[in-house]
């Protein structure tokens, strides 16, 4: 069938990258693309992904069989819901299943009225009301601005004036209501399943660094970098996470009347009460799917459309037993300013490697050459029988690009590994 994929970052590459490897597979286009998504799809110039009217039309004009939804703001937004009316399947939640991700306040209420484990939480239309909650139950807390915040939204408060500071941001940066919720201890990791309806089946887990500098210190970012699969998930606990969040979540959106299709991305927090949510994502992450992508073995079109055609409980993901590492490579100031154009170069060396992908994100073809068009701008990939291994490769690769205008971290993957530097992987 001939396919359009949505999307121009890592994330999209890493999809192009799979799902072009499909025997089932006609014309293959993605709107917008990238320089990397241009390697395995023709890209569709000038046409936004907001412009869903243009895209549905093009989507009928050229016999589109099937779309593959990238990022976020197109689900929330409504777009599976104009394709699936002209009978064009697609994969990604409808607007009210991707409320998951859309809205926290509308999770953090589903979570309470099914008893799914989340951490306690209040919400609040005034910065007053909050400030006043804050000072009653103290820090550390947690401060969020409801809706879709890329990755950004959320303030650990380790005192009472940082989070007050947090939820008056909210209020003076045009937000009408604010979730401000228990700090919870542990260690974090994500857990990916693919649902149609109610079938839940578990589609990979993986851990990332958010923080932009090594030691997790610096500003909050899109993600420095991610590891599958994320040892501390133990069998037992996906299971739990499985039978006491996914399924549960699932069989509550049928009963709204929003039954939810596509990739169900939890965010969790190992607590010592068993796995909590932290949050929903309804689409697949970015670095997550990057790491994702190499281990998966199996038919990605032929998985993901009987996901949006709800035939699910009729494939069964084939996973290698392979460990994947990726390390963003960023522009130097993200993820605050930060400058664009600066020459590229060594991709194709740094591909050479045993077991080593390199999936563009934020990259422009400027001549012959490729320049740097983002903050997050490559995704340094690879594969290996350990972790260790795909450590140790993934920063071989990066040691083979030439881009002096950019930064990455050194010490991806740590909590399973240890603080080791790079080429003293501790196994």
């Amino acid at each position: 069938m001939n396919i359009l994929l949505l999307g121009s970052g890592g994330r999209e590459h890493a999809l192009a990258w799979k799902l072009a490897q499909s025997p089932n597979i006609g014309q293959f286009y993605a709107i917008p693309g990238n320089p990397g998504i241009a390697e395995h799809a023709e890209l569709i110039e000038g046409i936004p992904l907001s412009a869903h009217d243009t895209i549905v039309k093009w989507c009928q004009d050229h016999g589109i069989g099937f779309v593959v939804v990238g990022p976020e703001a197109p689900l929330v937004a409504g777009l599976v819901d104009r394709l699936e009316a002209v009978g064009i399947p697609a994969f990604g939640p409808t607007a009210a299943a991707a409320r998951l991700e859309g809205s926290k306040l509308f999770t953090k209420e589903l979570c309470k009225a099914n008893s799914i484990p989340t951490a306690a939480f209040g919400r609040f239309t005034s910065a007053a009301e909050g400030a006043a909650y804050v000072r009653q139950q103290g820090a550390p807390i947690v401060v969020k601005a409801d809706g879709l915040m890329a990755g950004k939204g959320v303030v650990v408060a380790l005192s009472e004036e940082e989070a007050v500071d947090a939820v008056e941001q909210v209020f003076t940066g045009g937000g009408t209501e604010v979730l401000i919720e228990e700090f919870m201890e542990g260690e974090e990791a994500s857990l990916f399943a693919l649902v149609d309806g109610e079938t839940v089946v578990l589609f990979g887990s993986a851990q990332d660094h958010k923080r932009a500098f090594d030691g997790d210190l610096g500003p909050n970012t899109g993600g420095m970098g991610a590891y599958s699969p994320a040892p501390v998930l133990t069998p037992e606990l996906e299971r739990r996470a499985l039978d006491e969040i996914l399924i549960p979540t699932a069989r509550a959106m049928v009963a709204a009347g929003a039954p939810y299709r596509g990739v169900l991305y939890a965010g969790l927090m190992l607590t010592a009460d068993g796995p909590k949510l932290v949050e929903y994502n309804c689409r697949f992450g970015d670095p997550e799917c990057q790491v994702l992508m190499p281990r998966f073995t199996g038919d990605l079109v032929q998985v993901l459309h009987a996901t949006a055609t709800g035939r699910l409980a009729e494939v069964t993901p084939e996973w290698s037993q392979d460990a994947a590492m990726t390390v963003v490579y960023a522009s130097r100031g993200y993820p605050g300013p930060h400058q664009v154009g600066s020459p590229i170069g060594g991709l194709d060396a740094a591909a050479e490697l045993d077991g080593v992908l390199v999936f563009q994100a934020g990259t422009r073809r400027k001549g012959v050459g490729l320049v740097s068009n983002g903050g997050r701008v490559l995704n340094v990939t690879a594969t290996g029988a350990t972790l260790g291994e795909a450590r140790d490769r993934a920063y071989a690769g990066i040691a083979r690009i030439e881009w002096p205008d950019g930064f990455y971290r050194s010490d991806i993957g740590w909590r399973a590994l240890g603080k080791a530097t790079p080429g003293k992987v501790a196994r």
